[in-house]
């Protein structure tokens, strides 16, 4: 049966260069998983796009006196090229700044205010009184009050993850001036997520095979008792809010507007393929699957927050599984955009083949525990792992045949029991590769694929067919034939890590075709197959 598979991902933000932090904690992941199920046969619906809301959009245009619009520009256009190099496959990548975005957010607005689910109150804000302006959650840094980490934002700390509200901090300074806000009177739409409280906590004790860090955390929130949560804020630079009662100076805020961004996303999707209904198929069918892929900071978003939107809307579906990833570290501290820590994808891209970096980053997932990763680890990744036993592989055996046989895959003569083992373990690869990654345990699923690729290795070895081309060429030939049909099923297995690479894997070996449009499913390679051009699949790396 065809399953409905959509693979929400985690909407960066246009305020600055994404690093390899968040290419392992969301985007990689997602683009493994979405593969594999595209190559299963699923209808899969992979959307993301750039947040153009965010206050570290607006903070960063401050600083460097241009309108919001302009940063925004220049990242989203980084965003879609870094995706391109790095073969990320969307169904549709776009941004929070469409008018369907606008629309979508504001119909979600206006049916939680309808039911009861949106409330204005007034609250006090911090307001710095030497710019003569309210303060939105990212202007306001602080030392946190959980973990005393000093460099808090106003909205989330980085040292222990915790969502934060402004007037939450301890020390708290302005980011625009420097002084310590004062506090003022303003009035807000809250969203009442205390209401959801019960519910939420029945449907988070009834999923099975989350990732126990993210499902604790999330019952932690609700046993702490959820605290309703304001979705306005005094700025000038975000989505209008669709009905009265606050004046002038006042937008939906980001939080609120980014979540309803996997919505908006499909909606778009579905008009694009002239289909307006199509995106029904996923969020209005009970077994459609939602896998959302994100970093562990945003897991009270998915967790809590937007399935508590879901709810109050009615009749959408609720995310299946949320294997939100740990952090990322460099030398000992977190990745971090805002502070300027960790590799910027494009400058990986200017040090690494697209494919080899995908290879390191995956065999380094941080998918239960926070992962160093540093220039000398991605190049051991690559040059011990990749180059050395999947790489090496591949060429030795092309060309071998290449020389020996014509440039033609050859004849099996006489099959062995060694043979036999051979293909009946690769096929069992690809079997169990499989199963790894519908349970997204991606890094698992990789050292799966790189066992076989081992095993190959240990039977050429053990029959050494460079020797056996001099002494008995009809048994290197079927020692060589086994190897590449072999190679030709791992190849599945590693196409969704490594899909350049294995798209071209596929042409030398003298298939027909895109890999991409087999199937996932090995096969035997037809005796008398013409090779395509032999080249090595990767270059040894020394940063």
């Amino acid at each position: 049966m065809v399953r409905h598979i959509l693979v929400a991902v985690a909407w960066p933000y246009a305020s600055g260069s994404r690093h390899l932090g968040h290419l392992a904690g969301a985007y990689l992941p997602a683009d493994i998983f979405a593969r594999y199920h595209r190559l299963s046969g699923n209808r899969t619906l992979m959307v993301s796009g750039s947040d153009v809301h965010g206050t570290p959009i607006t903070v960063r245009a401050d600083g460097e006196g241009v309108h919001p619009q302009v940063i925004v520009d220049r990242y989203h256009h980084e965003f879609v090229n870094g995706w391109k190099a790095l073969a990320i496959q969307w169904e549709l990548y776009t941004s929070t700044g469409t008018a369907n975005h606008h629309e979508v957010t504001q119909d979600i607005f206006r049916r939680l205010h309808e039911n009861g689910f949106i409330d204005r109150r007034t609250s006090w804000q911090f307001y710095d009184p030497a710019v003569d302006r309210f303060l939105p959650d990212r202007y306001v840094e602080g030392t946190c009050p959980h973990c005393d980490y000093h460099y808090a934002r106003g909205d989330q700390c980085d040292g222990c993850s915790r969502t934060l509200d402004p007037v939450d901090l301890l020390c708290a300074r302005s980011k625009l001036s420097g002084v310590k806000p004062i506090q003022r009177e303003t009035d807000h739409f809250y969203l009442r997520l205390s209401d959801f409280s019960e519910s939420l906590e029945e449907w988070l004790r009834s999923r099975q095979g989350w990732r126990k860090h993210v499902l604790n955390f999330s019952l932690s929130w609700i046993e702490e008792g959820l605290q309703d949560r304001a979705i306005t804020r005094d700025i000038d630079w975000g989505i209008d809010i669709p009905v009265e009662g606050l004046g002038e100076g006042k937008k939906i805020y980001v939080w609120f507007d980014a979540v309803i961004g996997y919505l908006s996303a499909s909606k778009e999707w579905a008009k694009i393929q002239r289909q307006d209904e199509a995106w029904k198929d996923w969020w209005e069918n009970p077994d459609a699957e939602h896998v959302y892929f994100i970093g562990k900071d945003n897991i009270p978003f998915h967790t809590i927050i937007w399935p508590a939107m879901l709810l109050g809307y009615g009749g959408l579906e609720l995310p299946t599984n949320v294997p939100a990833n740990q952090y990322v570290t460099f030398l000992g501290g977190k990745a971090s955009a805002s502070r300027g820590i960790g590799l910027t994808i494009r400058k990986a891209l200017d040090l690494y083949e697209p494919d080899a970096l995908r290879y390191a980053l995956a065999a380094n997932l941080p998918e239960n525990n926070d992962t160093e990763v540093s220039e000398k680890e991605l190049d051991r990744r690559i040059n011990d792992e990749l180059v050395a036993t999947w790489g090496n592989l591949v060429y030795r055996v092309l060309s071998m045949t290449r020389t020996n046989f014509d440039n033609r895959i050859p004849e099996r003569v006489e099959q062995t029991t060694q043979g036999d083992e051979i293909l009946a373990a690769t096929g069992q690869t690809l079997d169990q590769v499989a199963a790894h990654i519908e349970r997204v345990e991606l890094r698992a699923g990789l050292r799966t694929a790189m066992a076989g690729a081992a095993r190959i290795n240990a039977y050429l070895n053990a029959t050494e067919p460079w020797k056996l081309v001099k002494t008995d060429p009809a048994q290197a030939a079927t020692v060589l034939k086994n190897a590449l049909d072999a190679i030709n099923h791992l190849k599945v297995a590693f196409a969704p890590y490594l899909p350049v690479t294995s798209e071209r894997l596929h042409s030398m070996i003298g298939l027909p075709g895109r890999l991409s449009d087999r199937g996932w499913e090995g096969a035997e390679v037809p005796a008398g197959t013409k090779l395509g051009e032999i080249t090595p699949l990767y270059r040894k790396v020394d940063t």
